[in-house]
């Protein structure tokens, strides 16, 4: 079951031209069930024009900080984007998933680390709470933080980024490239692409001194990175990383394609939830688990419906399902038979998928 609780908006403010930050007054009966680990995200929910509106935002603070802040930044058409840039205000109540995601390794207050992370635009958000966390968590460890905007203007949390600098001095250190305006040092103008790559990984990064590279922004830019790193000679296992925006290539298109093609029909599912089960047979209008069960009136949890975030991940114990697309899972998840709803597509005349795991 898809649990929304509803919280009040305590503060809400701009942070850049096209980016709100919205902080969450959390109930003291409710900071338990509202505890997060850095570099997970918040579930938003809202009717908006009799539609119901959900969306995922990573917390930019660090669970340190005993706030719940995310960052809003506006797209064209983007109906709870612009809905909470010009509409939302200050004691406004959103529903409100409780924090998850998978974005982050474990502090180790004892180990010395070395850590970088790349972020572009508003992929800053779990980094900031990734960052912050592991500089407190960690007294011996440092971050290299190499961060790509258009402006300077644009910047999300500069002010924020600079504190961070200045309070863990020699420990933290940050790089900013600009697309759109020319920096005194070429090297920081324009996007990342394999030859800025190459200086970096042999300049300002020690691959064998790496313990962990994080990354987020577009999907282009990500898998350039990781691409990058692992040619560099950094483990695949060291790399993490999380899509705030997708589209499918033209290979990605052909292999939906394929999987839609061996698409059962009729097929009888069987969902857990909440320790009890829900049957509905597949109809010819849903091409996914997740909205064929919609469809049939069940109460799921999801946001992205993009493959992306990880919201509605659930375990098959019974048939079998293709996946269209997966930004999210890890390889030994998918191993496990864990899949997202929200791209599963059944091959098989009976499915039974748990979300209670």
């Amino acid at each position: 079951m898809a649990d929304f609780y509803s919280l009040k908006v305590a503060d809400i403010y701009k942070e850049t031209k096209d980016t709100v930050v919205i902080t969450f007054d959390i109930p003291e009966h409710l900071k338990e069930t509202f505890k997060f680990i850095q570099g997970q995200h918040l579930t938003l929910r809202k009717e908006i024009n009799g539609e119901d509106i959900r969306r995922s935002y990573s917390l930019c603070t660090s669970p340190l900080d005993n706030e719940w802040k995310v960052a809003v930044k506006t797209i064209r058409q983007g109906v709870f984007s612009n809905y909470a840039f010009n509409e939302l205000k200050k004691g406004d109540a959103l529903e409100v998933m409780p924090p998850h995601g998978e974005f982050y390794v474990k502090c180790e207050p004892e180990v010395a680390k070395n850590h970088i992370a790349f972020a572009a635009g508003s992929g800053i958000t779990p980094m900031l709470s990734i960052i912050k966390t592991h500089l407190i968590s960690e007294p011996k460890s440092t971050f290299k933080l190499f961060y790509l905007n258009r402006r300077v203007k644009s910047i999300i949390f500069k002010e924020e980024i600079e504190q961070l600098k200045n309070e863990f001095f020699g420990r933290f250190q940050v790089f900013y490239f600009l697309t759109k305006e020319q920096r005194d040092i070429p090297f920081l103008n324009g996007r990342f692409d394999k030859e800025k790559l190459a200086v970096l990984t042999k300049t300002f990064i020690d691959i064998e001194d790496t313990n962990h590279a994080f990354i987020c922004g577009p999907q282009d830019m990500i898998f350039l990175i990781r691409d990058e790193l692992q040619a560099a000679g950094l483990d695949k296992e060291k790399i993490h990383y999380e899509l705030f925006f997708s589209g499918s290539s033209e290979e990605e298109n052909k292999h939906i394609a394929e999987v839609l093609e061996e698409k059962a029909d009729g097929t009888e599912v069987t969902i857990i939830d909440g320790g009890t089960e829900f049957h509905f047979i597949m109809d010819e209008d849903s091409d996914n688990i997740l909205d064929g069960a919609l469809n049939a009136g069940a109460d799921l949890p999801f946001a992205c419906k993009g493959g992306v975030c990880s919201t509605c991940k659930c375990q098959v114990v019974e048939g079998s399902v293709k996946m269209k697309i997966n930004y999210a899972l890890e390889e030994k998840e998918v191993a496990q038979n864990f899949v997202l709803s929200c791209q599963a597509v059944p091959t098989s005349e009976k499915v039974v998928v748990n979300f209670d795991v």
